[in-house]
């Protein structure tokens, strides 16, 4: 009997993440699967042989993406030598689209069958690049409901198989036990500080989160802050930041790879746009959201948006549910300001709350895997 091969690239936590959910369903019709390319811990326990760590993908924004163009272009030369010396059954690109959508191309006019696992936001920038994927996929994976309308109208096969983070993050949120997990107070505020997981992120977005903590903690003392971070290396960076700027007595409990007991802890969060605000929408938490690139980076991109929020919460929803403060707004007088609000109104506060639970609802995936499921069929594995 053929073994089924897999290849798979994911480029960041959130894919690594994804991944090793996609695997585990697919080892669950097939435990001999063989699955080859680039993934995090996640995607590695669950059976990832890897080719290249998956951090030398963790790049973001125009300009840093530039300065390692060669390095990322030489990644993907090698992966598209190997995968067509040895053709898996199918490949599976995990987010990374800038990456992935090219390897797709490549393997895909090799006769490899090629699959695109969450949805690039073409419906809020770069619309252009439906070109490259109409090229690139024989099936595109989305996470979201009014994705798969946007990609049927325009002739792509698409299958929408819910956010796994809804099935494993609970409709009500256990603060007490989360709290008791990380070692914090059971009673009193917390607050979220999630600056982001890559070195460039954490160097332009932990000052001004660390100096709003500050702010906030002069005027309100009993507050308390808890921040996770994705490695020891990390880690350490953020405590450089921390005594440059002064704040070691900052009541700030710092773990490492919790992000969601954070979240679940918290009473509210300060985050870097991402990921991440969707899984604070899952916990039904008040957020302010901040984000600073390169201003190259910045400028370019503006141009290409056609969406009015960057805030996962706000574009599902339509409308500025929670604050943004991009670039020369990213302050920490404007941020501490925005999380006084939350602090202070509780109906808004509750209002949030309903609507992220009804949002909740309708990004539950359908009983068992439907990405593995959908994978399958396009193999003809499964009906």
């Amino acid at each position: 009997m053929h073994r089924l091969q897999i290849g798979i690239v994911a480029g960041e936590p959130s894919g690594d993440y994804l991944g090793a959910g996609l695997i585990d369903g697919l080892r669950a019709f097939d435990p001999d699967i063989e699955v080859t390319g680039i993934g995090g811990a996640r995607m590695t326990a669950a059976g990832c042989r890897n080719l290249f760590p998956m951090d030398k993908l963790s790049i973001m924004g125009l300009v840093e993406v530039i300065r390692h163009y060669r390095e990322l272009s030489g990644v993907r030369d090698r992966l598209t030598r190997f995968f067509l010396e040895d053709p898996p059954d199918v490949f599976i690109g995990i987010d990374a689209p800038d990456f992935n959508l090219e390897l797709e191309c490549r393997l895909r006019a090799h006769g490899i069958r090629t699959v695109h696992y969450v949805s690039p936001q073409v419906w809020a920038w770069r619309e252009y690049r439906l070109r490259k994927i109409t090229r690139a996929v024989d099936l595109m994976l989305v996470l979201f409901p009014f994705e798969e309308d946007y990609y049927r109208r325009r002739g792509i096969r698409v299958s929408h198989v819910g956010h796994p983070l809804a099935a494993q993050i609970p409709m009500r949120p256990n603060v007490e036990a989360a709290r008791g997990r990380l070692g914090c107070p059971p009673s009193g505020t917390l607050i979220a500080l999630l600056p982001g997981s890559r070195r460039l992120e954490l160097q332009r977005m932990a000052p001004p989160f660390l100096q709003t903590a500050a702010i906030l903690h002069k005027q309100h003392p009993d507050l308390r802050f808890a921040t996770s971070l994705l490695d020891d290396s990390a880690i350490g960076q953020m405590q450089e930041i921390r005594i440059s700027l002064a704040l070691e007595d900052l009541p700030l409990t710092l773990v490492k790879g919790r992000a969601h007991d954070v979240l679940e802890a918290a009473d509210l969060a300060l985050l870097t746009s991402g990921t991440v605000t969707l899984e604070c929408l899952l916990y039904k938490k008040p957020m302010v959201v901040a984000y600073r690139l390169h201003w190259l980076s910045f400028h370019v991109i503006r141009t290409l948006v056609n969406t009015r929020f960057v805030a996962l919460p706000n574009i599902l929803a339509g409308e500025g549910l929670v604050p943004e403060f991009l670039q020369g707004d990213c302050r920490p007088d404007r941020l501490a300001e925005a999380l006084r609000h939350w602090l202070t109104d509780t109906d808004a506060v509750n209002n949030l709350r309903e609507k992220f639970s009804a949002m909740h609802s309708q990004l539950l995936p359908e009983e068992g895997n439907p990405a593995a499921k959908a994978v399958l069929k396009l193999l003809g594995m499964a009906t």
